[in-house]
């Protein structure tokens, strides 16, 4: 199992951090039976995988077994933006049987956090993610971890996470565009509520605090609602 580093934004930022203590805390809350969690949002570039990350670091601090799995097969940035990972195998190796499970975790600085990155991209992302070996894939790995973060394309876009969601035990949806129409927002939610998904909660993104004293470092700060 390779060892990589993860590079968080906002890891120096102590109101940053604080605010992922309370997103984790409010997590804990939902619940003792939540333990696989999807996170999409309505757009690109609205910093869920950012939150994902940080989120799964959080909840290691707290000495608890956590796997990110990054399921975008479209368009991941993760594995060269937020790491040091180079040639990385991982979900679509994993699911079309190229690679077994051990050769696509990979470790990180924080000792109870792996990440199963995106692969290479295949021609028929939703196809595996609606395929009975993703579902293999979950049933085994809630025997192996306390918490298993999935990182969704966003469902404002393409149907991905609609597939993923139904197979979770809650949803965490990030709104970090503000040009994000509440009609956008009002789709969005109901494609996860057709599929059955529970939404645990919503997080907005890229707001600023009214204290500046609290804001001095201009870092993006997240707020759980």
């Amino acid at each position: 199992m390779e060892n990589i580093k993860l590079k968080l934004q906002g890891e120096d930022s102590f109101p940053v951090q604080e605010a992922y203590k309370v997103l984790r805390t409010n997590l804990l809350f939902c619940g003792q039976d939540i333990h696989i969690v999807a996170v999409t949002s309505c757009h690109e570039n609205e910093g869920k995988t950012t939150i994902c990350l940080n989120l799964a670091k959080s909840l290691a601090e707290l000495n608890k077994k956590v796997l990110v799995i990054d399921a975008d097969m479209r368009k991941s940035v993760m594995a060269g933006r937020d790491t040091t990972a180079k040639n990385v195998v991982g979900l679509s190796e994993m699911l079309t049987g190229m690679n077994n499970l051990g050769e696509c975790l990979y470790n990180t600085q924080y000792e109870t956090l792996q990440i199963m990155f995106a692969g290479k991209y295949p021609p028929n992302p939703v196809e595996l993610l609606n395929g009975k070996y993703f579902q293999e894939l979950l049933k085994e790995l809630r025997k192996h971890y306390d918490y298993v973060i999935i990182d969704t394309p966003p469902l404002g876009e393409v149907i991905d996470a609609a597939v993923v969601a139904p197979s979770c035990d809650g949803t965490i949806l990030v709104m970090g565009d503000r040009n994000v129409r509440k009609k956008q927002m009002q789709d969005v939610v109901e494609q996860l509520q057709k599929g059955g998904s529970k939404i645990l909660g919503v997080v907005q993104n890229n707001t600023r605090s009214k204290d500046r004293s609290y804001y001095y470092y201009r870092k993006k700060n997240y707020e759980y609602r």
